[in-house]
């Protein structure tokens, strides 16, 4: 027998490199090392052979060839896989990051390169304070966007340091564990329900200073608005193509910032990625819906979402009363006398929360046995040739989820003459409350694509409450779903913000007004209208809106923001199977929209409740999903990876299993098999 050390030794050479700050110290370390040598045992040799005296807890092997960490440190380097050519960098797993948040705030804190982008989140989230931190997720600009700012750029400066919010010394940026009971309702940050400004003992709680109090301050309020020359230098799109570029650079939440190529000191935004935005609170959550307000308040102004004249005044007109608020608040003390317009906070936020599980389980026996209906005469409207309308009367009755309609009132008794089953359609509003036009579009899905079919309501009353059944018939629910008598007041009080003839107040000059109306709506209208008319309208639709707090003003404007057609729809360009051109997916919180992209016309929806399966083929990169009734659809993704959306359906599933009976601990585990797939 030879014994080993005559026969040669296993030992090989390892080149490490140490990513450090010590002048002087070696960068790069040759070491011996055997295959069944751990993980843990590499640094431990490694450490001691460099002979510099720190901390080096937050330390781990990239290994640069693979884009991998090795954190499993009693995994031996032959199980990991690693042999002599492997360049292993031996670096700091937390590291600085810049974020530019939905209010344009950047705020530069250390972050985790080596955990999954969900937990990444998570971990920021803690550090802004921002409650249910599954709703937002981290963006790359696509090039198309980054390569117009440059060019329109090109003599602008960086922006300055101080216009950089600096938080790396929180203690979750520092690399220590968050604190576990930051999300209990005893220990959150609190802040005043109708200013939104944090409250003294919240400062107290999670101050180290005066600076804390600065940094809460600068998320939970909004600021003044940029000017026009600002807002027409940033990217804005025109058509769907370039709506679908806004959203091709979702991060893959299953894996670390490092492994997608993110460097120290990049800058990512921070968005909300999923639109159900859950649980709102403005006791405890008014840095979350500053937030949301602001990114509401931007896809507005950039035109990311389209509304119409009458809208984006009223629009306009929140916004300016937030500012006005704001002022008036900064002037005077706080009333005692605050609890009704709490109230009315409370009220709103009741009709603010989206989800897909929908009403309260306890009423099912109610539902069961007493579905209500709606009888009415209505206008039926049918597009002729040579944009000829034909419109006629007839007696319509809704029940269930479906709309029959009769010649007249008498004729109720026997077959209608058509049945529309609402199911699955799409709903879009058509009103022009000065012109007492109330609509509602259907596009029902048939065979072979969407059938159109517009109602002409009379009145607000009639307009809101067969629109409220519509919204709800469209997801499978009936109008005895404990959901729609909310859905009803929702409606009602966004056509009375549009109805500015309502208020007897009288409307001040332009002229003594301190207003510039261009930061408050869109170019397009900038170019629409002169200063003088565009403050004269703005005031005019202000005073319907001119009694709210600074909370409510931002969460009505979140209520209006959610009543548009395209609320929700994160766009991207596809090729479906079988099909020889390409078309535009709309991905919303509950379906799947197909949409012609020369016209922007739906073709079909498909709903996440008839979903029974989908999967990708990671060889074709083509994601197939099963429907019930035998349908099937299959598409390969050319403005971004297929596993975006794919991320983006299980992650919706996901959001609506959230219960505010459960805990707010989420089910990580659960997010990343829906979400994560197998590649």
């Amino acid at each position: 027998m030879v014994s080993s050390t005559e026969y040669g030794s296993h030992t090989w050479e390892l080149l490490l490199q140490v990513d450090h700050q010590h002048e002087g110290a070696e960068k790069e370390v040759l070491l011996p090392v055997t295959g069944d040598l751990h993980v843990g045992g590499l640094m431990l040799k490694l450490v001691e052979k460099i002979k510099i005296a720190q901390d080096w807890s937050d330390y781990a092997f990239w290994w640069e060839q693979k884009k991998c960490w090795l954190l499993k440190t009693h995994w031996t380097l032959d199980k990991c896989g690693v042999q002599a050519d492997a360049k292993l960098i031996f670096t700091t797993q937390h590291k600085m990051l810049r974020l530019r948040l939905p209010s344009m705030k950047t705020v530069r804190l250390k972050v985790s390169f080596s955990s999954m982008v969900f937990r990444a989140v998570s971990d920021i989230c803690k550090m802004l304070n921002i409650r249910r931190s599954e709703e937002l997720s981290l963006l790359k600009q696509s090039e198309g966007t980054l390569k117009k700012k440059k060019k329109k750029d090109k003599n602008s400066k960086e922006p300055a340091t101080e216009d950089i919010l600096n938080l790396c010394n929180s203690p979750v940026s520092s690399g220590l564990p968050a604190n576990p009971g930051l999300y209990s309702k005893t220990m959150t940050p609190i802040y005043d329900p109708v200013s939104g400004s944090p409250a003294s003992s919240t400062i107290t709680w999670f101050s180290d200073g005066s600076s804390t109090e600065q940094n809460c301050s600068i998320l939970a309020l909004s600021h003044p608005n940029c000017s026009p020359e600002t807002l027409a230098e940033m990217y804005q799109p025109r058509t769907l193509a370039d709506k679908a570029k806004l959203n091709a650079g979702w991060l893959d939440s299953s894996r670390s910032l490092m492994e997608q190529g993110v460097l120290e000191e990049d800058q990512l935004l921070l968005r909300f990625k999923y639109y159900t935005f859950f649980d709102l609170n403005p006791k405890y959550d008014a840095v979350r819906i500053n937030q949301i307000y602001e990114q509401a308040r931007w896809a507005i102004l950039l035109e990311e979402i389209d509304c119409t004249e009458e809208e984006m005044l009223i629009f306009a007109a929140l916004q300016a009363q937030y500012h006005v608020s704001k002022l008036s608040l900064s002037s005077e003390t706080q009333d005692p006398t605050c609890e009704s317009e709490v109230d009315e906070v409370e009220a709103a936020l009741s009709n603010l929360e989206v989800t897909l599980e929908g009403g309260n389980k306890n009423n099912i026996l109610e539902d069961i046995t007493d579905i209500p209906k709606l009888a009415d005469n209505l206008k039926l409207v049918r597009p002729k040739k040579l944009a000829l309308k034909a419109i006629k009367t007839y007696w319509f009755i809704f029940r269930d989820t479906s709309i029959s309609y009769f010649k007249n009132k008498e004729s109720a008794q026997g077959e209608p003459i058509e049945k529309l089953n609402l199911k699955g359609c799409e709903v879009v509003p058509d009103v022009n409350v000065a012109a007492k036009k109330f609509g509602i579009k259907l596009l029902i899905p048939v065979a072979d694509g969407m059938n159109e079919v517009y109602l002409r309501c009379d009145n607000e009353d009639q307009y809101a409450r067969w629109m409220a059944a519509c919204v709800l018939a469209s997801k499978g629910r009936t109008m005895a779903d404990s959901s729609y008598q909310p859905e009803v007041q929702k409606i009602l009080s966004f056509l009375q913000m549009k109805n500015w003839t309502m208020c007897s107040q009288a409307t001040p000059e332009p002229e003594n007004v301190d207003m510039k109306p261009e930061c408050f709506v869109s170019p397009r209208y900038t170019k629409k209208f002169k200063s003088k008319q565009l403050t004269a309208r703005i005031l005019e639709a202000h005073q319907n809106v001119s009694q709210m707090s600074l909370v409510e003003a931002k969460l009505r404007f979140i209520q209006a923001w959610q009543s548009l057609p395209e609320f929700g729809l994160s766009y991207y360009i596809v090729r479906f199977k079988g099909s020889k051109k390409d078309d535009v997916l709309g991905v919303s919180y509950n379906r799947l929209i197909r949409i012609d992209m020369a016209t922007g016309d739906p073709i079909t929806t498909w709903r996440f409740s008839n979903m029974k399966q989908w999967n990708v083929n990671w060889e074709i990169r083509q994601v197939a999903i099963e429907f019930d009734q035998n349908v099937f659809i299959a598409f390969t993704c050319l403005s971004a990876d297929c596993k975006i959306i794919h991320e983006y359906i299980g992650g919706y599933i996901f959001l609506s299993t959230r219960s505010k009976d459960h805990n707010e601990t989420l089910d990580e585990e659960l997010f990343h098999k829906l979400t994560g797939g197998q590649e």
